[in-house]
C-alpha cells in the first residue's frame, strides 16, 4: 500500500475495525499467563492503530476496589466493577483486555449479560494453565506463601475456581508460546469482525 493512506469510510481516518470496541475477558488461575498474553495482544493491537486498554486485576484492586477483601461477595463486587468499566470503555470504541482471575461463573455471567444488554462485544477466554504449572511459575509468590501457611483463600488451591464451561476460546498457555497464544486470540477477534 505504498504511498496510500488507510482510511475508513466513516471519515475518521481510522482503518476498518479499529473503531470497534470489545471486552476480551481472560480468566484463569493465578500465574496462568493471563496478563502476559493480554499485554502481548495489546501491543499488536496498538501497533495496528486500535485504541486498547489493559485492565490489570492488581491495579484495579489498588485503585478501584481498594478496601475489598477476598470473600465470595467481595470478589463478585470486584468483578462487576471491572465489568462496568470494561463495558464503558468498549462501548466507546476501545479494545479492553481484562486479565483477572474472576473465579465464579455467576460473576462472569453477570458481566457478559451487561455487555449483551448494552450491545457491546464480549469475549470470554479461559487461560487453562493447570494449577501444578501455575504453582511452579508462582509469579507473585502466592503459591509459596500458601504452602507455608502464610496465605489462605488462594484460588484453585484452597478457594474455588469455576472453569468456564463454554468460553469463546480456551488457551492452554503451558503448551504454547505467548506469541502463539496472542496470535490465536487475535485470530478470534478477526473471526468476530473486531480487527
Amino acid at each position: 500500500m505504498s504511498g496510500a493512506t488507510a482510511s475508513g469510510g466513516d471519515g475518521t481516518g481510522a482503518t476498518p475495525g479499529t473503531a470497534t470496541g470489545a471486552t476480551i475477558w481472560l480468566t484463569g488461575l493465578p500465574s496462568a499467563g493471563k496478563t502476559t498474553i493480554a499485554r502481548a495482544l495489546a501491543e499488536r493491537l496498538r501497533a495496528e492503530g486500535h485504541r486498547t486498554e489493559v485492565l490489570d486485576g492488581d491495579e484495579i484492586r489498588e485503585f478501584l476496589s481498594a478496601g475489598l477483601g477476598f470473600s465470595r461477595e467481595d470478589r463478585d463486587t470486584n468483578v462487576r466493577r471491572i465489568g462496568f468499566v470494561a463495558e464503558l470503555l468498549a462501548s466507546n470504541g476501545v479494545k479492553v483486555l481484562v486479565p483477572v482471575i474472576a473465579p465464579y461463573a455467576d460473576s462472569r455471567e453477570a458481566v457478559r449479560k451487561r455487555h449483551q444488554t448494552e450491545g457491546t462485544a464480549y469475549l470470554e477466554v479461559h487461560v487453562a494453565t493447570p494449577v501444578e504449572v501455575c504453582s511452579e511459575r508462582d509469579v507473585k509468590g502466592l503459591y509459596a506463601r500458601q504452602a507455608q501457611g502464610r496465605l489462605s483463600g488462594l484460588t484453585g488451591v484452597d478457594d474455588p475456581y469455576e472453569e468456564p464451561a463454554d468460553p469463546d476460546l480456551r488457551i492452554e498457555a503451558h503448551t504454547e508460546t505467548v506469541e502463539d497464544s496472542a496470535a490465536r486470540l487475535y485470530a478470534l477477534l478477526g473471526e468476530r469482525g473486531l480487527v
